[in-house]
Parts: structure tokens; sequence; C-alpha cells
């Protein structure tokens, strides 16, 4: 072992006299370029003003189309929603043909707020039939119990 390195050192520093086979070029000189940012390329145009700004080199250019917002607007003839029949039907008659009918109610009101013809008379249909359906099941069964109550206190 060579006592002239160091522990510390990595072999083949221990002469900094010498030089490695590669030619040792100056650095490049400072260019001030306050204005424009990103710096400039050589081969790129430079676009002018203060706030403008390009495409990298080779980087592709992306176009965005503008976004397009459609609003509806509530219709101006509504489609009838029975929403106070729906609440009938679900409070006297029978629960949760009630409760079903009052979804499609309020589903229909939803649709005619957001122009919705279509879906708002669909919606409107279902509700009418649940409705029907649950008071005419809340009849039948309002006067079974009437009838079974006459039948048992007769007996008596």
């Amino acid at each position: 072992m060579d006592p002239s390195h160091s522990i510390n050192q990595p072999p083949g520093s221990s002469n900094s006299s010498e030089k490695s086979g590669m030619p040792e070029a100056p650095p490049p000189a400072y260019q001030h370029n306050p204005a424009v940012y990103p710096p400039t390329f050589l081969n790129q145009p430079v676009p002018q003003g203060p706030y403008t700004q390009g495409p990298y080199p080779g980087q592709p250019v992306v176009t965005v189309q503008p976004a397009v917002f459609v609003t509806a607007a509530p219709l101006a003839n509504p489609v009838p929603d029975y929403l106070a029949y729906s609440i009938f039907t679900m409070l006297c008659c029978c629960l949760p043909l009630g409760i079903a009918a009052l979804i499609y109610s309020i589903s229909t009101r939803d649709a005619n707020f957001a122009g919705q013809r279509e879906l708002a008379e669909k919606n409107s249909k279902t509700a009418l039939t649940l409705n029907h359906l649950g008071l005419g099941i809340g009849l039948v069964i309002i006067v079974l119990i009437i009838i079974s109550q006459i039948v048992i206190l007769s007996v008596r």
C-alpha cells in the first residue's frame, strides 16, 4: 500500500496535477434573459410579449374545445304528480303501496322541474296506478274488517 494515499480519497486522486484523458472545455458563458420564461431554445422561435407561453420542443399541441352547458327549463304544462293522493293512500289505505306511489310522485315533480316530459308522464302514470291499487286494497280490507266485526257481534 502506498503511504501517500489516504483512506478517504478514491484511487487515482492522489496526484491532482495529473489530468484525465478528456480535454477540458471552459464552462458556457452566462446569458442574462429575464423577460422570457422558459429559457429560449436555439432552434425555436421566441414568442413576443411578457405573458405569452409556447409549447416546449417535442411537446404536442392540444386544442381544447369549450365546454357546453345545457340547462333545462321547467315544463310549461307540467304533468300531474298526484302527491296529495299518494299521501292519502299512504296514511289511510295501504302503507307499502302509498310509499311507492309517493316516491313516483316526487320523481314526477322532479322530472317536471327538469323539463323531462317523457319521464314525468311515465312516473305520473305509475304513481296513479299504485294509488288506485292501494286505495282498492285499502277499501277491501276496511270492508272485510267491518263485515267480520258485524259477524262477531251478531254471534254473541
